[in-house]
């Protein structure tokens, strides 16, 4: 993956399927950062990712000559500032602006991954409430659009930035769990303005490159829940 600026010495550690290592593809993209994909192995975790993230253990992680970054926030904020003068500004300017996105980005993260991983059968639970669950933080996340947007046509304005890339990364496993359930996760009744945004981000240049196909991350989510079964069973 490369782009038109020089970088020193940029990689990236993760999964083509997640959410959170998507973020810092799209932010490098929308910076014109060009970096090294390094793909980790299906339901393992590499030793260069040990090595870089010791304390969480997981992905993604930014190297940037050679020094590690970890959590995807962090990255993000990160990669706004180490490539400043190249881009566009991923976070607001305005430091209310700013912390209302941050605010958002912190709520979305709270309330979405182990709702969507129940839906997808990853975790016990019931779906119906898990369901339900995501509907009701994207109904607050719908709010927050129409605040935050100030009547354009992203979280950030005009552009997409900080809070877009932080709720775009779940567009693709949203539509993977429609796919499973059968019901609608971005609901054009409950969520209009969330709904046209979301095909507004997909169509971005920065993104739509880089946004999974909803059945492809299915078929992905059968082959992990195998393998780590596998590696459970093994003594």
């Amino acid at each position: 993956m490369a782009s038109d600026a020089a970088a020193p010495d940029v990689r990236v550690v993760g999964g083509w399927a997640s959410p959170f290592v998507m973020r810092v593809c799209v932010a490098l993209k929308l910076k014109g950062v060009a970096y090294e994909f390094l793909q980790e192995p299906l339901g393992k975790k590499s030793e260069l990712l040990l090595a870089s993230n010791p304390v969480h253990k997981k992905m993604p992680v930014l190297l940037h000559g050679g020094r590690p970054v970890c959590e995807s926030l962090v990255i993000l904020h990160y990669v706004d500032e180490a490539f400043a003068t190249t881009g566009p500004q991923i976070l607001p300017a305005d430091p209310y602006d700013r912390a209302a996105h941050r605010f958002w980005a912190e709520y979305a993260d709270a309330k979405l991954p182990t709702a969507l991983r129940t839906l997808r059968g990853m975790v016990d639970g019931d779906k119906a409430e898990a369901a339900e669950h995501v509907a009701a933080a994207l109904e607050r996340l719908e709010e927050a659009f129409a605040a935050c947007s100030k009547g354009r046509h992203f979280f950030a304005g005009d552009g997409v930035g900080f809070l877009d890339i932080v709720l775009g990364s779940y567009v693709g496993w949203f539509r993977a769990a429609e796919q499973i359930t059968g019901q609608p996760v971005l609901d054009g009744a409950r969520t209009p303005r969330l709904v046209a945004w979301a095909a507004r981000f997909c169509a971005h240049e920065a993104v739509a490159d880089m946004m999974p196909d909803a059945g492809r991350l299915v078929e992905f989510g059968e082959a992990l829940r195998s393998a780590l079964e596998a590696n459970a069973s093994r003594p």
